[in-house]
């Protein structure tokens, strides 16, 4: 690999970028958290605007790259992370819309599994459920790390939608899960690390409810989600 020029999408060299990587959707997100938390970000890609950084969280190499909107857009950016980076520890860190009237705006989820009806895993993998998992041992330190700084979390199932807007207002069977929540990556993302043998979880913030019509403004899922960073952050040096 040492003639490596990068990827159409990411032009870091192969040592760039640390063998965990938080990933959020948005870019400006990314840098946010690398200029806020780390120590020392370096940029590694401004490629189509996708910026990624390293830096150190509490003495431990840590990247952070936005993913992009949507199980296509993780999808690619994920699975060269795992296959041309050497990472080993993808998790995603992103913003979900509430199924759950108890679910309040800012609540953190940690997701258990993902459904979607989405093509990606079969079309790309050969995958044929409608469920994708993320590694245990990750959400496990999840998990830790949201005990020891005392913050309050959710778990459970989670819906990866390929839409955000919607027309067909024709009724429709209920999904077969028990749905917290939706968002549009975890499912690719999963389905990514478990063909490369690789390790993936995702965290999620709740920036809208569905049900009780309620939403954050762009600043706030710019910066604001800062109960699931640290949750992310102090999880992810302990990988």
């Amino acid at each position: 690999m040492t003639d490596f020029k990068g990827t159409a999408h990411n032009h870091a060299k192969v040592g760039d970028i640390a063998k965990t990587v938080l990933m959020p959707g948005d870019p400006l997100r990314a840098k946010w958290i690398a200029e806020t938390f780390l120590e020392d970000p370096k940029c590694f890609n401004t490629v189509r605007g996708m910026l990624g950084y390293t830096g150190k969280y509490k003495g431990v190499e840590v990247s952070i790259m936005g993913s992009g909107m949507g199980i296509p857009s993780i999808g690619i950016y994920s699975y060269e992370l795992f296959k041309f980076y050497g990472v080993e520890n993808v998790v995603r860190i992103g913003s979900a819309g509430a199924f759950k009237p108890e679910l309040n705006l800012f609540d953190v989820v940690i997701v258990e599994n993902a459904y979607s009806p989405s093509s990606y895993a079969k079309e790309a993998f050969g995958y044929t459920e409608d469920l994708q998992w993320p590694a245990p041992e990750l959400n496990a330190k999840l998990v830790e790390a949201a005990d020891k700084l005392g913050k309050k979390y959710w778990k459970g199932t989670i819906q990866s939608s390929d839409n955000f807007y919607s027309d067909f207002t024709i009724d429709r069977e209920p999904a077969p899960y028990d749905l917290l929540c939706a968002e549009m990556e975890s499912f690719g993302l999963f389905a990514n690390a478990r063909h490369l043998g690789k390790k993936a979880a995702c965290i999620l913030t709740i920036s809208d409810s569905i049900v009780n019509k309620t939403e954050t403004t762009p600043e706030e899922r710019q910066t604001g989600f800062v109960e699931m960073m640290e949750i992310a952050l102090n999880a992810a040096i302990s990988f």
